[in-house]
């Protein structure tokens, strides 16, 4: 009885310690929503080159007008909101369901690893959008939001560096491919999210 007690007991501190050092709360839900957003969201946009004119199947590479970009930096902040968003509601909510708190020193940390690297990704796509190198944009999104996840995977489920690394992987492969960012932005964003967060929620629900 008292080795019974004496297990339960160091479960109960490893559980506290965790959940002091970690942010435990992620839903997989979230990603399996943000994948969906990003694959509709990847659908739309192939339909709008469509509007213009452009067959994105054909192999060429094509100069998209100003105002066509401008579209494509909406209808991706558009794609971004809709994700964060969704992700705060199914993290809430299971954050109530195990009786934690949301926001504490642990997600200070998670949000500030995760923000830094996506913030510089985001001011370098703007960079490149200014200098009108539009085909890097998609490659260079999946890069930085996969140093985002890496980095920020210390204060939370260490599974998601694994999808980091994925999406690292997609990024540096696209910058190869030039033409084809569409492609694996739905990839990246849609099927990855989607299937870590059917995994994540298998496993952690």
């Amino acid at each position: 009885m008292e080795s019974k007690n004496y297990h339960e007991d160091l479960a109960h501190i490893r559980s506290m310690m965790e959940r002091s050092s970690r942010f435990i709360s992620l839903s997989g839900l979230s990603g399996v929503f943000a994948g969906l957003v990003a694959l509709v969201g990847s659908v739309y946009v192939y339909f709008v080159f469509k509007r213009e004119g452009i067959d994105y199947f054909d192999g060429k590479r094509n100069v998209f007008s100003e105002v066509l970009v401008s579209e494509l930096v909406i209808i991706g902040a558009v794609i971004l909101i809709l994700a964060v968003f969704s992700g705060y509601i199914f993290t809430a909510r299971k954050s109530r369901e195990k009786n934690l708190q949301i926001w504490d020193h642990t997600t200070k940390r998670l949000l500030f690893n995760f923000s830094v690297p996506l913030v510089a990704g985001g001011v370098f796509c703007l960079g490149l959008l200014y200098h009108d190198f539009f085909v890097f944009v998609a490659p260079a999104t999946l890069i930085f939001y996969g140093l985002a996840l890496v980095n920020a995977s210390k204060y939370t489920f260490t599974d998601i560096q694994y999808l980091g690394y994925c999406q690292i992987l997609l990024g540096l492969i696209a910058l190869f491919i030039p033409g084809w960012g569409l492609l694996f932005w739905a990839l990246g964003f849609g099927i990855l999210h989607i299937v870590y967060g059917l995994v994540m929620h298998r496993k952690y629900r």
